[in-house]
């Protein structure tokens, strides 16, 4: 009888510790969250709705970019491509900077606030830079042939405070979604596994809307129509994202995320000479009951050099005293070889990210110069085409979670049904494919101009454009939405919001190496005494051999890519001592797999 009352006993005190969440996160009132009220889809949603409203801003612009710089700026067209870059460049470089402010300081919640702030002020700029006389591109906008200089400052000032706000908004409310769900709840980490699917979903609806109704009104009513209605979207979905404090889990921010890894570093270098434990339990690693959440790391064999900043000099009894700078534990040490290991990674994702950065300048001018016309009288706006690449990726977002993970979680007994990695780099194929595609479809289009110079390419629909898109979507949905799952779940816990700006720095630097490419082809190209793959509009370029040279280079890649993507060691997190943990075993219990 006692047995069985303790057995209940037991199993009641377990219940009630499933009631609340102990992942370190906090309620809006800073106490334990309650697991019912808080956090998982209720919360997620809220957070979800307030980024479709930002991209539906933010593709918006995007996307019509390279247009308004050719038609109202009058730039041509390799200035107006290099300025898309560059801009796209700034908007996905700043949250390396908005990611460590969330990280380390401020916290997700308030920096999504101040950064939807300097956005709002961003889209008013822009809004009054068309209505305001004073800064209007000229008085009769529809016969402008020179935009006055007050215009350009105005304009360019209010799509970089966009991207400055972009910076603090993107790798945080991303991130701030994810902590919704408890790693440690077996229902709610399923359910974070296809947070990130579901969230370019959300994503992909606001691109939709971007760049056919708004791009419509920029095309047929005024770019100044489709500001306002920016700006009004946005104050809603910040209100919205207001609503909804009281759901949300929140993240205490624990200080700079890179002082424990120069700590790890200066350390290792000071304790360089001394020789390795024979056994890795010697290296040391803080008490259980120190660390909040309990999240340790395995130690790995990998770059033994900094293993040395766990090898505890003096008495062991002594080691809890001992300053960060001298000693570090083995978790921060994993941490280090975590970032470490990234790098790789990170340098061999840019490619495909210079292939993405051609559908928002090349891809969209290309459209302009076809058959756009659909029935009697319509004619879709060229931005509008993009509509194909963002359902390609709801598609294949959908597919991979519906369909092919259930599946491959039965066939390979991985939780996520296939490595991060391993979806990364078959997104990899897709991007290859688009890049021949484009190459043919752009040379026929040359062809065309050739056989006919009077009507040109407008003998050709603008559909002959839809399977670059749409290759390039179905890419996105493995290797984008791979990218941004991988950062978030693979740095320190403490870097969950630089993580996706890691992630979004790759598609930044990836903007400037395409504009970088763009100036040493153009340079080579017309040096060789040729004619310059670029000339002043797309008739005279040859976008067709650009596109066979960018399709060379991500093949190349691919291989150096599973090269260094079969040999990396995902993140090992145990509820253990380091003495009980061994190589190879995944963060979820099972045997650790690799790409």
């Amino acid at each position: 009888m006692e047995k069985n009352s303790s057995v209940v006993e037991v199993k009641g005190g377990e219940v009630d510790e499933m009631k609340w969440v102990h992942d370190s996160s906090v309620d809006h009132k800073g106490r334990v969250p309650l697991r019912a009220s808080t956090g998982s889809w209720k919360a997620a949603l809220f957070i979800i709705a307030i980024e479709f409203s930002e991209r539906l801003s933010y593709f918006g612009i995007a996307t019509s970019l390279v247009l308004y710089l050719t038609k109202v700026i009058h730039q041509d067209l390799k200035t107006a491509a290099r300025n898309v870059n560059y801009w796209s460049g700034v908007t996905t470089l700043m949250p390396l900077f908005g990611g460590f402010i969330a990280d380390a300081y401020v916290g997700r919640y308030s920096t999504v606030f101040a950064s939807c702030i300097v956005y709002l002020m961003g889209l008013v700029l822009l809004t009054l830079s068309w209505f305001l006389p004073s800064l209007r591109p000229c008085d009769h906008t529809n016969m402008c042939t020179e935009p006055r200089r007050i215009h350009e400052v105005v304009f360019f000032l209010a799509i970089y405070l966009i991207s400055i706000g972009t910076g603090g908004h993107k790798p945080s409310l991303e991130s701030f979604g994810a902590d919704q769900f408890d790693e440690d709840h077996v229902e709610e980490r399923r359910q974070k596994m296809s947070f990130f699917n579901w969230w370019n979903c959300a994503l992909c609806s606001g691109l939709i809307l971007g760049v056919t109704l708004i791009v419509y009104i920029q095309d047929n009513i005024n770019w100044g129509v489709a500001d306002i209605i920016f700006t009004v979207v946005m104050a809603l979905s910040l209100l919205i994202f207001i609503i909804g404090r009281p759901f949300y889990r929140y993240r205490i921010p624990t200080g700079s995320p890179l002082t424990p890894m120069l700590q790890v570093l200066v350390a290792a270098i000071s304790k360089r000479k001394l020789p390795y434990p024979s056994n890795p339990a010697e290296l040391y690693e803080a008490p259980k009951s120190h660390c909040s959440n309990g999240r340790f790391l395995c130690h790995t064999k990998k770059l033994k050099f900094l293993d040395k900043a766990a090898i505890i000099e003096n008495d062991g009894n002594l080691a809890e005293k001992q300053s960060p700078w001298k000693l570090a534990t083995v978790t921060k040490v994993e941490e280090m070889k975590l970032i470490i290991n990234m790098i790789p990674i990170w340098v061999f994702t840019i490619p495909f990210g210079i292939c993405v950065a051609q559908t928002s300048t090349f891809f969209v001018k290309q459209g302009a110069t076809l058959n756009r016309k659909i029935g009697k009288g319509f004619e879709l706006p060229p931005a509008s085409i993009f509509t194909v690449a963002a359902f390609g990726m709801i598609v294949s977002v959908a597919i991979y979670d519906k369909i092919l993970v259930p599946l491959l979680r039965r066939l390979t007994q991985n939780e996520r049904g296939i490595n991060i990695l391993q979806r990364i780099g078959f997104g990899m194929l897709f991007s290859i494919a688009t890049m021949i595609v484009a190459a043919i479809i752009e040379k026929k289009r040359l062809e065309a101009i050739e056989r006919d110079p009077l009507k040109g390419s407008l003998s050709m629909s603008v559909f002959w454009l839809a399977p670059q898109f749409l290759i390039i979507g179905f890419g996105d949905g493995f290797t984008l939405v791979g990218l941004q799952e991988y950062f978030y779940d693979q740095v320190p816990d403490s870097m969950r919001s630089l993580g996706i700006a890691f992630y979004l720095s790759v598609i930044g630097a990836a903007n400037f190496l395409s504009s970088m490419l763009i100036t040493i082809v153009d340079h080579i190209t017309e040096k060789s005494g040729e004619k310059s793959w670029f000339g002043k509009d797309l008739n005279s370029s040859r976008l067709d051999k650009f596109y066979w040279l960018l399709a060379a280079i991500t093949t190349v890649n691919l291989f150096l890519f599973v090269f260094f993507a079969r040999r990396y060691s995902y993140k090992n997190v145990q509820k253990v001592a380091v003495a009980d943990c061994y190589e190879g075993k995944s963060e979820y219990g099972g045997v650790e797999t690799k790409v």
